[in-house]
């Protein structure tokens, strides 16, 4: 059952030409989704070259965080990463038209699974399952695939433009088993609970709820600390969860590596470590497959100078 502050998606309370540029963007999106996997990532790459050069303030920040997490690269190689960093976000475009308005039988032949047992196994041992996931920039057309194979809820977040977030909204309701506000810390355990594997990404900067500063990529980095609570109250496992794009342009790989070890620990800042190393680890694999454009180091620990 989905919740929402709004009602789900209905065309005719987004008339207003303040939404036209939103429609002629979804329309687009809608005849892209006609194209096949190929034409798509062809399409992708080039608008994300159009992405990289609209979008000068979000290409000093990119350039700063792969300065800051890779400091042994070259400035050549940083350059490499982040011109696939834009492709790659310019895929993420026509994925969530696949995530949309593909059907199952388009999609599955696009994806390996690997590691579903250790979903199967936590649930077989009636211990909950928690998704730990990062903002990969294949974050949604992950989910999208892993729903093809074991139901689960996902953690929403508001969207800026009202359109675009009442179409999110109603699109994930369609396809995942719930979509439950963020802050509704209490539905999401009961689900957990539940046994409903949870799809959850906390590699972002949430500088209003509780953080510890631990490691990413050597930087001390605001972390939330509700990771252990999830897992302390839903008598949860940790497992870490990676959508990978294919190098060869064939799919996707859907990873699911075993439980986190000792986790909850009873020490946040152990837990919170554990998350970010987690996360890193697949980042270091695949660099141009995350969302280098977050300021994720926005906020400091006391004292610290400010990094953007």
């Amino acid at each position: 059952m989905a919740e929402h502050k709004s009602t789900l998606f209905r065309a005719k309370d987004y008339l207003h030409p303040k939404y036209w540029l939103m429609w002629l963007t979804i329309g687009f999106l809608r005849l892209a989704a006609l194209l096949p996997y190929p034409a798509l990532l062809k399409l992708g790459h080039a608008t994300g070259k159009i992405i990289r050069h609209l979008s000068g303030k979000r290409q000093r920040i990119v350039d700063i965080n792969l300065k800051l997490c890779f400091p042994d690269k070259t400035p050549l190689q940083r350059e490499q990463i982040k011109r696939q960093t834009y492709q790659n976000l310019g895929m993420s475009l026509y994925e969530m038209a696949m995530c949309w308005w593909w059907k199952p039988e388009q999609l599955k032949p696009l994806v390996e699974v690997r590691g579903l047992e250790h979903i199967d196994q936590c649930l077989a041992n009636h211990r909950g399952v928690i998704l730990l996931t990062g903002h990969y920039t294949s974050l949604e057309l992950g989910g999208r695939l892993l729903a093809l194979y074991k139901p689960f809820q996902v953690m929403y977040r508001t969207q800026k433009n009202p359109l675009f977030d009442s179409l999110l909204f109603t699109k994930r309701s369609q396809l995942y088993e719930a979509v439950i506000s963020r802050k509704n810390t209490r539905r999401m355990i009961k689900g957990i609970r539940s046994l409903v594997p949870t799809w959850y990404a906390p590699d972002q900067d949430f500088r209003h709820e509780r953080n510890v500063f631990v490691p990413f990529f050597g930087v001390a980095t605001a972390t939330i600390t509700a990771s252990t609570r999830l897992a302390e109250s839903g008598n949860a496992a940790m497992l870490p969860f990676f959508p990978q794009r294919k190098a060869d342009g064939s799919g996707y790989i859907l990873w699911i590596k075993p439980p986190l070890e000792n986790f909850p620990s009873g020490d946040e800042i152990a837990d919170a470590t554990a998350i970010n190393a987690s996360i890193q680890q697949f980042v270091e694999q695949h660099p141009d497959q995350y969302m280098w454009v977050h300021q994720r180091f926005k906020t400091r620990p006391p004292g610290a100078p400010k990094i953007y």
